[in-house]
């Protein structure tokens, strides 16, 4: 399990072996997750009524919110290969007992909440870890494109992840789903085995002889200090708060409002994956983007107007096309958030700082869709999704207006 010191790449990431191995891995996992959510929610809902179904669905968030920041730690103090394929095996261990014992005793409540709470624990340390890995891997001229892989990885699961889970609980019920999900999570385990990983320079090493609290400690202030890593993080948290309203909860209102029916919905959220989907395989085949930081505030401030503008589109041919553009720059501005935090951040230090937008995004974000759905009833759509619009386009006049973030540079 130990690293293997490698000499500077010199192969594109696209032709390196490694990363080859590492996507191959990660884009499998990925598609574990997207089967597993499936299966969880097709149980749960089998299995008792909606609101005991919701409660098994969301039971994941806590632990992985409140355990985040030390999944970070444990990322940097351990390495996140050897953290990520533990996860690995954990998860998809925890997935298969549960798919036997579904198989063996029928369907249940607590297993299903029980493998809810483990499944997000352990996301709490399997997501840092996996935001640290490509700085393992590649050159920092190469991340950029690793970024666009792994956005392309995860459209890609996100599109057949579904469909895959379907087709099991079709065939053979949850439990079939849920071992569908806990194989595909394997197969990441011997690919990412063969991977081999480059050391840290000794001075980049963080020294173990520091707590844990000292070593977070540390982590959030190479942040706070940092002129590109600090200003980013409140970008990623306005950008997110403002998003993540509109295009969940926001989206079926809309859908329901305008007589567009699931399958409206559907077709809009096709266009934003599609657009999103774009943006990766743009930062994937270039491999960097010139003035990145600039980048990213436009096309954040951009794709703000064009979410307040969603709202007020009365066609669903309107909606789909609005939908592409918001994709299109949300997913650019956050391929550059990240690339920009895979470079900017010391490699040390990549696993708390991915835990931190990580947490942000999915600890802060998400509290937007109550009250999107509160202010909706109180306010209407539109007002709502102008806000929502005002607090994203925030996010970009930030890193419009910290020159350190405005100028930052991926490098080449």
């Amino acid at each position: 399990m130990s690293a293997t010191l490698l000499p500077p790449a010199t192969a594109h990431a696209h032709r390196d072996p490694d990363i080859l191995r590492w996507l191959a891995a990660y884009t499998s996992s990925m598609l574990g997750d997207s089967v597993y959510y499936l299966a969880l929610s097709w149980a749960a809902v089998q299995a008792g009524t909606p609101a005991q179904a919701g409660l098994v669905m969301s039971a994941g968030a806590l632990p992985r919110a409140v355990l985040m920041l030390g999944g970070g730690v444990i990322a940097d103090r351990f390495g996140p290969r050897r953290v990520v394929i533990g996860s690995d095996a954990v998860r998809c261990a925890a997935v298969l007992a549960v798919a036997a014992l579904l198989f063996l005793a029928g369907p249940g409540l607590w297993p299903l909440a029980l493998l809810a709470l483990v499944f997000g624990t352990v996301d709490a340390v399997f997501m840092p870890a996996v935001g640290a890995l490509p700085a393992r891997l590649a050159e920092k001229g190469q991340l950029a494109r690793v970024q666009g892989m792994r956005g392309l990885a995860i459209r890609f699961a996100g599109v057949v992840g579904a469909p895959l889970g379907g087709l099991g609980v079709a065939v053979g019920g949850a439990s079939a789903a849920f071992a569908l999900a806990g194989l595909l999570i394997a197969v990441s385990v011997p690919l990412l085995l063969s991977v081999r990983v480059r050391d840290l320079p000794k001075d980049d090493t963080p020294g173990s002889a520091g707590t844990a609290w000292s070593d977070l400690g540390a982590g959030l202030h190479h942040i706070r200090r940092h002129h590109v890593l600090a200003p980013l993080m409140l970008a990623i948290a306005l950008g997110d708060l403002g998003f993540v309203g509109p295009l969940n909860v926001g989206l079926t209102l809309l859908a329901d409002r305008r007589g567009w029916g699931a399958s409206g919905m559907g077709w809009v959220l096709a266009g934003f994956g599609a657009g999103a989907a774009a943006a990766s395989l743009l930062l994937a085949v270039r491999g960097r983007v010139p003035r990145a930081g600039l980048v990213t505030g436009c096309a954040c401030t951009t794709g703000a107007v064009a979410i307040g503008a969603l709202a007020y589109v009365p066609s669903l041919v309107g909606a789909v096309a609005v939908a592409l553009l918001i994709g299109l720059l949300a997913g650019l501005s956050g391929a550059l958030c990240g690339a920009l935090l895979q470079t900017q951040s010391d490699p040390a230090f990549l696993g708390r700082v991915t835990a931190v937008s990580s947490l942000v995004s999915l600890g802060l974000a998400p509290l937007s869709m109550p009250v999107a759905a509160a202010a909706t009833g109180a306010f209407g759509l539109g007002p709502v999704y102008v806000v929502s619009a005002v607090v994203c386009g925030l996010g970009g006049l930030v890193a419009l207006a910290v020159p350190g973030l405005r100028r930052a540079e991926l490098p080449r």
